[in-house]
């Protein structure tokens, strides 16, 4: 899926107050770590995941490769965190981070 780019500025600006809510490090891409960002999409639509690995090209591999899996759009990538956006099935008014 593609944004437009006021969407992207849009996101960006929401997701800018965000905290982190996973942490990918040593052990990668566990299969808890890609439920719970799966979940974490159906639930937020919009969630920043931080990343603590040391090599900057296994990050962006990393992230990739997560968005690829929970089918989610790179939003933005900045340092050690990376904003990802799915649109949920039934966007939840009182948990998503776009209709609150």
């Amino acid at each position: 899926m593609s944004l437009t780019p006021t969407q992207k500025k849009q996101f960006r600006t929401i997701g800018h107050g965000l905290n982190p809510i996973i942490t990918v490090a040593g052990n990668g891409l566990s299969e808890n770590i890609l439920l719970e960002a799966d979940r974490a999409l159906e639930d937020h639509e919009l969630i920043k995941i931080k990343f603590a690995v040391g090599d900057r090209e296994a990050k962006k591999q990393l992230i990739s490769e997560m968005a690829q899996i929970v089918e989610a759009t790179i939003v933005q990538e900045i340092g050690n965190v990376a904003l990802l956006y799915r649109a949920a099935k039934t966007p939840d008014p009182k948990l998503s981070n776009l209709l609150r």
